[in-house]
């Protein structure tokens, strides 16, 4: 198993994060990975960060998939694989519906033949073996539809790639984008994992990857888990317990929140619907104060570094491949790097 370790960059000076992405190349992280949702985009501070490192992988983890062109993704991952020699990874994901919605004015609508779509043309254009056509619904290339010129054509790049073949990760959360993980990515960038509910949690990527003739050597699962550092594990509990109850019990308008799908799949069931009831209600003390210790245990890292060390331990058996630390703390790094 690999360490990675996740910016959560937030548009500060990248002074401020140097220091860790230098720290982490030194001491053999494998990779660091970039992150956006509304501010900040993912690809911009790994332009920057291909200039000043030599060996570290770079990823995205994730570019909103609503927010470019498949075209546009395309470019940007030959670009940044060629600044970088070699070290690009392109982590895709659909973000969440208020966010593509409020923010990219886009719709937020038939996400699985989005993604398959979307990725389909992306890979056509990164090969770079012919000009890129695509009979699809959502992306048809070239467009000849309501409003087009008349004039299409379809067009090859005019960039030779570093690569033709660029790994695709895609962040998956709920059955069905997990098993389409399984039929189409290189990676699933997962959250809400943990080895104790290993079995449960890739059924649906076996199923995938069994459906496309494929095996789980073909994919690595690398999950994202939030760091909390503190004097004893229950303080780090605490500082968790908010991010939790919020990711497990909202449900926006006509939305499914997948997180509480895959809390339940954990077998969280009951205090999953005990959150959601709470913050629906209007009780958001109530609802955080319901987040059950075990599963923060599980799916997070709270506590005092030797606790943190002994659960990254506990990861070593299962099928991850990387292990992607939301956290900037040097020691903590350091040390589970060295426990690896």
């Amino acid at each position: 198993m690999r360490l990675g370790l996740a910016l959560g960059y937030g548009g500060e000076p990248v002074e401020e994060i140097l220091p860790i992405v230098r720290r982490a190349e030194d001491i053999g992280v494998d990779s660091v990975w970039s992150v956006e949702e509304y501010g900040p985009d993912a690809v911009s501070v790994l332009g920057y960060l291909a200039a000043v490192t030599r060996r570290i992988a770079l990823g995205t983890a994730v570019m909103q998939i609503p927010a470019r062109t498949p075209a546009a993704t395309a470019m940007t991952a030959m670009t940044l694989d060629m600044l970088s020699g070699g070290r690009f990874q392109l982590g895709l994901g659909l973000s969440v519906p208020w966010i593509v919605e409020g923010w990219h004015g886009r719709p937020y609508d038939r996400p699985l033949r989005r993604t398959r779509e979307y990725v389909e043309v992306v890979r056509k254009a990164i090969a770079h073996e012919e000009r890129v056509e695509h009979d699809g619904e959502l992306y048809p290339l070239p467009y000849r539809g309501p409003g087009s010129s008349g004039s299409a054509r379809a067009v090859k790049s005019d960039m030779t790639p570093l690569r033709p073949h660029i790994p695709v990760h895609l962040g998956a959360i709920g059955p069905r984008n997990v098993a389409l993980t399984g039929e189409i990515a290189d990676g699933w960038l997962a959250g809400m994992y943990a080895p104790e509910h290993e079995a449960a949690l890739t059924r649906p990527l076996d199923e995938g990857l069994a459906k496309a003739g494929r095996t789980p050597d073909d994919i690595k699962i690398n999950p994202i888990l939030y760091v909390a550092r503190a004097d004893t594990i229950e303080e780090g509990r605490d500082k968790l317990r908010p991010l939790f109850a919020h990711l497990i019990g909202a449900v926006g308008p006509g939305g499914r929140n997948t997180y509480f799908d895959v809390a339940c799949q954990m077998g969280y069931e009951g205090p999953a619907r005990t959150v959601r009831t709470h913050l629906t209600d209007g009780r958001k003390r109530d609802a955080v104060a319901a987040v059950p210790d075990t599963l923060l245990d599980q799916v997070a890292l709270p506590g005092p570094l030797p606790a943190i060390v002994d659960r990254i331990l506990a990861w070593k058996d299962s099928r991850v491949d990387t292990l992607i630390l939301l956290d900037r703390d040097p020691e903590l790094l350091e040390a589970a790097q060295a426990a690896l």
